[in-house]
């Protein structure tokens, strides 16, 4: 069955670069589709998977979100009520929280409970910028092959989830905080597949396998 991979496009995220990698793990997995970026609600209908992309504050990633007209409504059709699979990435997933408090107090889509709140500054240098390898806490097909892996991760926030068995893996800055979250079709991770070689590769070809 044909793929067709939508990236939401609202104007803040590494839109060219997640699109290339996806284009990447879909030549190098044999998986066969297309991928597109879009910014009208109404492509998510046509799409199979979603990608939410992000990259830089939270305040003004929920706010580019809000912004597009029909967009927030259409994702909870598409992925709450329909049950299609979504990946966020980094900001976007954070934005799947109930709040963020990144300048300021900020509701996000409340898919998966919890809160996004700095990390400790007292112990590390923030942002925490670089590679770090994860750690597989509950099995997810997402996370298929990638045990003790190393990512790359540009953040000086993190998602703190409320249920445990919402976090399937997670990472060392200091403290341990999650860095790949699912409830069913809603997955999401802390760090940049597309800037993390092979493995980000290999997760995104795993996000795409999904039905």
């Amino acid at each position: 069955m044909k793929k067709k991979i939508i990236i939401v496009d609202y104007g803040l995220g590494n839109i060219r670069s997640v699109q290339n990698s996806i284009q990447r793990a879909m030549n190098l997995y044999e998986i066969s589709g297309e991928v597109e970026r879009s910014s009208n609600y109404k492509s998510l209908s046509e799409a199979s998977h979603i990608i939410l992309p992000g990259q830089g504050a939270f305040e003004s990633c929920i706010s580019g979100l809000n912004d597009l007209s029909g967009m927030t409504e259409e994702l909870h059709s598409q992925v709450i009520v329909k049950k299609k699979p979504i990946l966020g990435i980094c900001v976007g997933m954070q934005l799947f929280s109930d709040t963020g408090f990144e300048n300021g107090k900020h509701k996000g889509l409340g898919w998966i409970s919890g809160n996004v709140i700095k990390m400790p500054s007292n112990k590390k240098i923030l942002p925490h910028m670089g590679w770090n390898e994860i750690s597989c806490l509950i099995e997810n097909p997402i996370l298929n092959k990638l045990e003790k892996e190393h990512f790359y991760f540009v953040h000086s926030y993190y998602f703190e989830v409320k249920n445990p068995n919402n976090i399937i893996a997670e990472s060392d800055y200091g403290i341990s905080f999650p860095v790949a979250v699912a409830k069913g079709n809603i997955l999401g991770v802390q760090f940049h597949p597309e800037k993390s070689a092979n493995a980000g590769i290999k997760l995104l070809s795993n996000f795409l396998l999904l039905e």
